[in-house]
C-alpha cells in the first residue's frame, strides 16, 4: 500500500516544480491517454501489488467548468487466497473498461486546475485461477465511480493529468470469490493514474479567465490607472528617492533607472499582471524610437520565501519581460535580463500593498 501512495505523492512533487500559464477556452475536444496502477480495496481475498493498466479517453468540455470524458481502460489485478489444501494460490483479474464520468473544474482559470468527477461504466472482467469455481470465467458487470484529479499546464495544446478515483462494482465477482455466507456484495478497486491530455480543437477563448499571451502583436487599450499607481509609489518610497525615479516615461538624457511603474506581478509568479501590458507595450514603443539605448531589465521580488527562490522567481519575471520586448521588434542584443530576487525594496514588506510593489521590474540604462 506504500508504493501505492508513493508514487502519487511522486508525482505531485515532480510536477508542482514549474507550470506554465495556457491560454482556456470556452469549449473544446480532447484526447487522454496513460497509465494506471490499479489495486483492489474491498474483496473476499487478499491484495496484491503486482498491478498495472493504461487507458484512452475522448473528453468533451462544454464549459470552463464542466466537461463530460469516456474512457476505455485495461486492468490488471491480482490477489491471494488459500485453497481447500491450504496452499497459497493467487488470482487473477483482467478487466476491460468503459467509463463515462461527468467532471466539474474547481479553478479553471489556474495553471494547475484540481477537479472532481464521477460516473457509471460497464467492466468485462476475465478471471484466472480463482477461488469460486460456480463463476462464469469472463462476465460483464456494472460499476460505478468517483474520484479527484489535477490538470497541469503545459503548453496551449497538452496538459498533464494526475487522477486518484475509485470503483466499486455491482457484484461480488471481480476478485473471483464470494466470502463465506454471503450471498451478495459489491467487489470495488481504487486506482492512481498518471496521464497527458492533448486539445483537438478549442472554441472561442474564455472570456472568465482573461488570459493574457504577452506576445501577440494586438493593440491594448490602456485601462491603467497611473495617478493611483503613483501616488501608492510616492506613499512608499522613501523620501530621498527623486521622483525621476519613478516616473511612466523618462527623459532619456538625464535617466540612470527605469521604474515601470504598474508592472507588477501576482504572488508566486513569472506572469505580468493584467493590468502590465499597456505598460510594457509602451516600453516597447519607447525602446523603438530610441535605437541606441540599451537597458539592463531588472526583476524584483518580495521577501515572501528563501533567498535562493526569490531570486530565480525575479529571473523568470525578467526573462517574461524581455521575451516580450524582442516579440514587439526590439532587438535581444539591447537587453540583458537579471533577477536581483528581494533585494532594493522599494516598499514595506510587512504589508500587501507594500509586497505587490515590490514584486517589480525596473530597466537600468547601460
Amino acid at each position: 500500500m506504500k508504493k501505492f501512495y508513493s508514487i502519487f505523492a511522486l508525482s505531485i512533487l515532480l510536477l508542482s516544480v514549474e507550470v506554465v500559464n495556457a491560454q482556456l477556452a470556452q469549449d473544446s475536444w480532447s484526447v487522454g491517454f496513460g497509465f494506471k496502477y490499479p489495486r483492489f480495496f474491498s474483496i473476499n481475498t487478499t491484495s496484491l501489488n503486482t498491478n498495472f493498466g493504461g487507458y484512452i479517453g475522448l473528453q468533451r468540455n462544454f464549459s470552463e467548468y464542466v466537461a463530460l470524458r469516456l474512457n476505455a481502460g485495461y486492468k490488471h489485478l491480482e490477489s491471494q487466497y488459500t485453497d481447500p489444501n491450504k496452499l497459497l494460490q493467487t488470482a487473477k483479474t483482467n478487466s476491460i473498461t468503459g467509463d463515462l464520468d461527468f467532471l466539474f473544474y474547481l479553478a479553471p482559470c489556474a495553471s494547475v486546475s484540481p477537479y472532481l468527477f464521477g460516473g457509471l461504466g460497464v467492466n468485462y472482467r476475465m478471471l484466472t485461477n480463482y477461488l469460486t469455481k460456480t463463476f462464469d470465467e469472463n462476465a460483464i458487470v456494472l460499476e460505478f465511480g468517483a474520484g479527484a484529479g489535477i490538470e497541469w499546464n503545459l503548453s496551449e495544446e497538452w496538459k498533464f493529468v494526475t487522477e486518484f478515483d475509485y470503483r466499486i462494482t455491482s457484484n461480488s465477482e471481480l476478485d473471483g470469490a464470494l466470502g463465506a455466507g454471503e450471498a451478495s456484495g459489491k467487489d470495488s478497486y481504487i486506482s492512481v493514474g498518471l496521464g497527458l491530455l492533448y486539445f483537438l480543437d478549442k472554441g472561442a477563448p474564455s472570456k472568465s479567465c482573461q488570459l493574457y499571451s504577452g506576445v501577440s502583436s494586438q493593440e491594448y487599450k490602456d485601462m491603467t490607472d497611473y495617478d493611483k499607481i503613483e501616488a501608492m509609489i510616492k506613499k512608499h518610497i522613501p523620501k530621498e528617492v527623486t521622483k525621476e525615479v519613478v516616473v511612466e516615461k523618462p527623459t532619456i538624457s538625464s535617466m540612470e533607472k527605469w521604474v515601470l511603474v504598474g508592472v507588477n506581478f501576482d504572488f508566486n509568479s513569472a506572469k505580468p499582471a493584467a493590468e502590465s501590458y499597456p505598460i510594457l507595450y509602451d516600453a516597447a514603443k519607447t525602446l523603438l524610437k530610441n535605437p541606441d539605448m540599451k537597458v539592463e531589465i531588472q526583476g524584483y521580488t518580495d521577501d515572501v520565501g528563501s533567498e535562493v527562490y526569490n531570486k530565480q522567481l525575479a529571473q523568470k519575471r525578467a526573462d517574461v519581460v524581455k521575451n516580450y520586448l524582442t516579440s514587439k521588434g526590439v532587438s535581444t542584443s539591447r537587453l540583458r535580463a537579471i533577477g536581483f530576487g528581494e533585494l532594493n525594496p522599494v516598499a514595506d514588506n510587512k504589508t500587501a500593498e507594500g509586497r505587490e510593489l515590490n514584486r517589480r521590474i525596473e530597466f537600468k540604462m547601460q
